[in-house]
């Protein structure tokens, strides 16, 4: 169908399929589902990466490695849950050892930081891709993108834009070397697990940042039923001589979490971050309304952030 996207797609043809079952307690619509058990209920999500559409050929295959686990692993931080196990799907156009050991390298290395077993998975050949699919503890309540409420201050992680300027770099003219500190931000993101974790309790709704802060954003909005009023001000704050404003906004493969607390939170909020050691903004509160504004102008969510199709 001419015009349809990712989400169309989805929630046309495929988020009914898991709703006849009594234990599924979240299904598609999150950065992760939730199903119930005889213990602790468990968050589970998946992602997938292709060659030349999430990551340029040229990327060593340590770095394929790690940010395949990496995208996953932010989506269970988004829902506060604790990773434990993992399955892999590896597509490869021919058979190469070199390139697995240390593809398995990269993967392994970020797995043992968060105590994840990979306990399965297949590998098939085909143009390179790799999916990751997790399953985490949910200890306490989950964080969802539905509960956002007005009033809320919108707070995110880390700093933004810095993963698109680093791939900018990494592509620019061949240059650019793995140290560098934006290109290490594209090549190693770092999936925000205990932030997520010590959130719980504090924050009403989170998301992490994929696509861009405002195609994010915009998920929590409608999703919750709020409008997010965003200050450009704390926003271009995050510029610097590396980072531009437009890959704060819409940059993309950020891997941080966008989420909202009530403002009596503020001081909990940062003792958390303080706790795990991240930076934390504050960037604009929720509104009665609907759809993401940057100051007094609303946001065209359509080319907010990235496009799948």
């Amino acid at each position: 169908m001419q015009g349809c996207s990712e989400f169309d797609l989805i929630a046309r043809h495929l988020s009914r399929l898991g709703t006849h079952r009594d234990d599924v307690l979240q299904g598609v619509g999150d950065d992760a589902a939730i199903v119930a058990t005889t213990g602790e209920p468990l968050a589970m999500a998946l992602d997938t990466i292709v060659q030349d559409v999430h990551f340029p050929a040229d990327l060593p295959a340590r770095c394929v490695g790690w940010r395949a686990l990496a995208v996953n692993l932010s989506d269970l931080a988004a829902m506060a849950a604790k990773p434990c196990w993992g399955l892999l799907g590896l597509t490869l156009p021919a058979m190469d050892e070199a390139w697995v050991e240390q593809f398995a390298a990269g993967l392994h290395a970020l797995a043992c930081q968060h105590e994840l077993a990979l306990i399965g998975g297949d590998i098939t050949r085909g143009p390179l891709s790799v999916t990751v699919q997790v399953t985490g503890r949910l200890p306490h309540q989950p964080l969802r993108r539905a509960g956002v409420q007005p009033g809320d201050r919108i707070w995110v992680s880390g700093q933004l834009g810095e993963a698109a300027a680093g791939l900018a770099r990494w592509q620019a003219d061949g240059s650019a070397t793995i140290d560098e500190p934006v290109v290490q931000r594209f090549l190693y993101p770092t999936p925000r697990v205990a932030l997520g974790l010590a959130l719980q309790g504090l924050a009403t709704a989170a998301i992490d940042i994929s696509d861009g802060l405002l195609a994010d954003a915009g998920h929590l909005a409608r999703q919750s039923d709020v409008a997010l009023v965003l200050d450009s001000t704390r926003l271009l704050a995050q510029v610097s001589d590396a980072v531009s404003y437009e890959a704060v906004l819409r940059g993309g493969d950020d891997y941080e979490l966008c989420f909202a607390a009530p403002p009596d939170a503020d001081k909990a909020v940062k003792q958390a971050a303080q706790a795990t050691q991240t930076l934390v903004t504050c960037i604009g509160q929720a509104d009665f309304g609907a759809g993401v504004w940057l100051d007094n102008e609303r946001v065209d969510l359509r080319t907010a952030g990235y496009q799948h199709f």
